[in-house]
């Protein structure tokens, strides 16, 4: 149980938003493997959703299995933030996220994003007006500063904190880095000492190892993930049973990888359209068989797909073809399985080498 202002949630395992990634099929396909609670929406322009974009309108799309479920939201402006934040609260929104940390710089240019760390009055001052204009919660996610001589976080935690925001979303690097380099702990820890609402981390949580890790090294209130749901979408399942029993729970067998891949597309279809669903799909399923063992055959064909029945054609060509990797028993032969997942990006592996399997996907930031 976890409390964000007004909002009791029964987890503290949060989704990041990933733009292009975190769309409804997605979070449902999340939310139907359990261990979930709120989540959050691809970042959304303020200003779109004031002016009703088609385009902001779909990446705030959302269902009652989708419940809770809190909006980020990227902007500059005063007003268009209050407003924004009003729309959705008048059509049930849980809660509403200020997007402080996005390092992309058409973000960052109009004074979104990370950019907002440099300036805390001013930012402080436009939180307030969301704050005070809305009865639902308001919560911050940003970056523990522009660059390593900059770290901003703590500072403007407690200015956002005086504000009344209900909680902070903190990713462990700074604006400078990007997504490279490694998380730093330490620096979240700041964080959550700096304040005493609820400080979520976020960064490079990748199994329920990682996870626990982030909370005993931070002393966080919860842990946001984002990558990590999508190499894993079983990771929140599995983290709050390795949080409740510390035994680390089994690997998903082949067959339940495969029926969830297929949950995922059927849903995909179903909000977006056959065509596009699919088009959108030839990101998403590559993902899926990074843990299949062989798969190049596979993954050849499905980033061409163009149909739901092209794609179970794919599917079970692919499956005749995999047969030759497996024993008697029908499980790989041992020189054929993945790798166990390690820990994190925070391990002794060289971060280089795992990034190598968990790369930062690219989203569309024509639409950021």
């Amino acid at each position: 149980m976890l409390q964000l202002g007004s909002l009791t949630l029964k987890s503290n395992l949060f989704l990041s938003p990933l733009a292009g990634y975190t769309n409804l099929p997605f979070r449902l396909t999340l939310r139907e493997l359990g261990g979930l609670d709120l989540a959050t929406t691809d970042l959304v322009n303020a200003r779109s959703l004031i002016e009703k974009n088609p385009k902001a309108f779909k990446l705030i799309e959302t269902c009652p299995a989708d419940r809770p479920l809190a909006v980020q939201l990227f902007g500059s402006v005063p007003g268009e933030m209050r407003d924004a934040a009003l729309y959705l609260e008048s059509i049930g929104i849980a809660s509403v996220d200020i997007n402080m940390g996005c390092p992309v710089k058409k973000v960052c240019k109009v004074g979104g994003g990370s950019a907002m760390m440099t300036e805390l009055d001013q930012t402080a001052a436009l939180v307030k007006g969301m704050v005070d204009a809305v009865k639902i919660p308001v919560t911050a996610k940003m970056r523990l500063g522009w660059d390593d001589q900059n770290l901003t976080a703590p500072d403007l935690a407690k200015a956002l904190e005086a504000v009344g925001v209900a909680a902070i979303f903190v990713h462990g690097r700074t604006r400078e880095q990007g997504f490279g380099g490694r998380v730093n702990l330490a620096g979240i820890r700041a964080v959550a000492q700096a304040v005493k609402i609820p400080v979520i981390g976020n960064g490079d949580v990748t199994t329920p190892e990682a996870a626990k890790m982030m909370f005993d090294e931070t002393g966080c209130a919860g842990v946001s993930i984002g990558r990590g749901a999508f190499y894993n979408p079983w990771i929140f399942l599995q983290t709050r049973q390795f949080l409740d029993t510390g035994a680390v729970p089994a690997e998903p067998r082949f067959e339940e990888r495969i029926r969830v891949m297929c949950r995922h597309l059927d849903l995909m279809v179903e909000v977006f359209g056959e065509e596009h669903g699919c088009r959108m799909f030839r990101k998403v399923a590559p993902w899926y068989s990074k843990r299949f063992g062989p798969a190049n055959d596979f993954n050849k064909r499905v980033v061409q797909v163009a149909s739901h029945a092209e794609f179970h054609e794919i599917l079970d060509n692919y499956l005749r073809w995999r047969r030759q990797f497996l024993d008697e028993s029908g499980e790989l032969k041992p020189q054929y399985r993945p790798p166990p997942m390690a820990a994190s990006f925070m391990s002794p592996e060289p971060a280089a080498a795992q990034r190598a399997n968990i790369p930062v996907p690219k989203g569309p930031v024509e639409v950021w």
